[in-house]
C-alpha cells in the first residue's frame, strides 16, 4: 500500500462530499467576548462568535480571570505530573467540593476534559461492576460511546428518549443483574432533553444506576446551575451526573459527581484519571470562581435566555427553518453539506460572523445545519446582524422558508 497516496484519496473524498472540515483560525479578545479576530495568512479581520459552547460568556469573566491569575502568581504553570505522582494541589480539592456541593453529591472527581471523564468513568464502572450491561440513548455522544465500547460489557442501544424501547430492554434482563442506563439531558446538535423523572422511574423499577450527561446544561439551568436535573429536582435520584468546565463554566476540564465510594472506585481504577497529568491550579482556580459565582447569580441565566428567545423569533418573522426545541441551542436546518459550507464561508468573509458548519459524521446526512448559540454578550447589534446576513445568504441559496415568511 502506498500509505500518502490513501491518505490523500481519503481526504480528497471528504471534499468531494462536503464533509471536510476546516479549522477557523480566531483569536478571542480579552473583555470583549464574542468578538476575536480571524486569521487568514497574514491577514486579520474582526469577527463575531455565534458558535461558542462558553455559553455565558465565563471565559472572559472578571472574576475567573482574577481567581486564575493568582493561582498562577501562587502556585506556577502547572501541576507537575498526575495526582498521584506530584500531589493533588489545594486548589483541585477545593474544586471537587464546589462540584460536589453543586450537585447535591457526596464527593466529586476531576479529569483533564469532558471526553476523559465519560470516557472514563463509564469504562470503568461497566468495565468493573460483573456482568453489567449498559443501555446507551442512540444520541449519546461519541466519549459515552467510547467509554462504554472501551469497557466491554454488553450493550443495548435504546431509541432515543424512548421511554417504551427502554422499558422493553430493561424488562429482558433479569432484575438482580447490574445494570447502567447512560444518558444526556440536554442534546447538544438537537437540543432537546431527556425525559430525565421517567428514566429514573425505570431505574427504579428494574434496579438499574443512572448515569447523566449534563456537559451542555451545567451552569445554564437550575437555581444555582447544578443543570436539568437540578432544575428538575432529580439530583438526589440520579447515581453519576458527569459534566464539563469548557462550556458553560468557560474554562476547561470535565468531572463526575456522584457518592463518596463511587468516586473512590473510579479515582483508584480509572486508567484515565491514574496516568494523565493534573489540570494545571489556576485552571482548577478559575473553574472554582466560575461555579460559585453561577451557583449565586441568576443575571447570566436570564439574560441567556431572554437573547435565546429573541433570536428565534427572529429567525421565525424571515421563515428560516429552525429546529424547535425547549433548550438554549438553535439548529438552523440547511439540508445539504455543500450549502452548509458554502454559508458558513460567506459568513465568515463578507459578513464577520463565524458559524461552523454541522455536516455528517457529527450529524446524519441531509440534517446538515448552523448551530447557533446565543448568550447573554450578545449585543442587540450583533443579532441584527445575524439575521441580516442569513436572510441575504438564504435568498441567495435559494432555500426554502417556513410559512411563517409570507406574514
Amino acid at each position: 500500500m502506498n500509505y500518502q497516496d490513501f491518505f490523500a484519496a481519503s481526504l480528497d473524498q471528504l471534499r468531494d462530499d462536503g464533509n471536510y472540515r476546516v479549522f477557523a483560525e480566531l483569536e478571542r479578545k480579552c473583555g470583549d467576548f464574542p468578538h476575536a479576530q480571524a486569521h487568514d495568512g497574514g491577514d486579520t479581520a474582526p469577527v463575531t462568535i455565534w458558535c461558542s459552547n462558553d455559553y455565558l460568556g465565563m471565559g472572559q469573566h472578571p472574576a475567573v480571570l482574577e481567581a486564575m491569575h493568582d493561582a498562577l502568581d501562587r502556585c506556577g504553570a502547572g501541576a507537575g505530573g498526575t495526582r498521584n505522582i506530584s500531589g493533588t494541589t489545594h486548589d483541585h480539592v477545593q474544586l471537587e467540593a464546589e462540584l460536589a456541593d453543586l450537585h447535591g453529591k457526596e464527593d466529586a472527581l476531576l479529569f483533564t476534559s469532558g471526553y476523559v471523564s465519560n470516557w472514563a468513568a463509564l469504562g470503568t464502572l461497566a468495565g468493573k461492576i460483573p456482568g453489567c450491561v449498559v443501555l446507551s440513548d442512540a444520541l449519546n455522544h461519541a466519549s459515552m460511546i467510547e467509554g462504554i465500547r472501551h469497557s466491554k460489557a454488553e450493550r443495548m442501544i435504546w431509541k432515543h428518549n424512548d421511554l417504551n424501547d427502554l422499558e422493553s430492554k430493561l424488562a429482558s434482563l433479569p432484575l438482580n443483574q447490574p445494570k447502567l442506563i447512560a444518558f444526556e439531558s440536554v442534546y447538544s446538535m438537537d437540543g432537546d432533553i431527556a425525559p430525565i423523572k421517567e428514566i429514573c422511574d425505570l431505574a427504579d423499577k428494574y434496579n438499574a444506576m443512572t448515569y447523566l450527561d449534563e456537559v451542555h446544561a451545567v451552569g445554564l439551568y437550575g437555581p444555582r446551575g447544578g443543570g436539568i436535573a437540578e432544575r428538575e429536582g432529580l439530583m438526589d435520584r440520579i447515581t453519576v451526573i458527569e459534566g464539563t468546565l469548557g462550556k458553560a463554566f468557560g474554562v476547561v476540564g470535565g468531572y463526575i459527581a456522584a457518592s463518596a465510594d463511587l468516586s473512590d472506585f473510579v479515582r483508584s481504577f480509572a486508567s484515565g484519571f491514574i496516568f494523565t497529568t493534573a489540570l494545571p491550579p489556576a485552571v482548577a482556580a478559575g473553574a472554582a470562581a466560575s461555579i460559585r459565582h453561577l451557583k449565586s447569580s441568576t443575571a447570566e441565566r436570564e439574560d441567556h435566555q431572554s437573547r435565546v428567545t429573541e433570536v428565534r423569533a427572529r429567525l421565525d418573522a424571515l421563515g428560516i427553518p429552525h429546529t424547535e426545541n425547549p433548550s438554549h441551542i438553535i439548529p438552523v436546518m440547511v439540508g445539504d453539506p455543500v450549502k452548509c459550507k458554502y454559508i458558513s464561508d460567506l459568513l465568515l468573509q463578507d459578513h464577520g460572523i463565524y458559524i461552523q458548519p454541522i455536516n455528517y459524521p457529527t450529524v446524519p446526512k441531509g440534517t446538515e445545519r448552523l448551530r447557533i448559540t446565543p448568550s447573554p454578550v450578545h449585543s442587540q447589534e450583533d443579532v441584527d446582524r445575524l439575521i441580516g446576513a442569513l436572510g441575504n445568504l438564504w435568498s441567495q441559496c435559494e432555500l426554502a422558508r417556513m410559512p411563517m415568511a409570507a406574514q
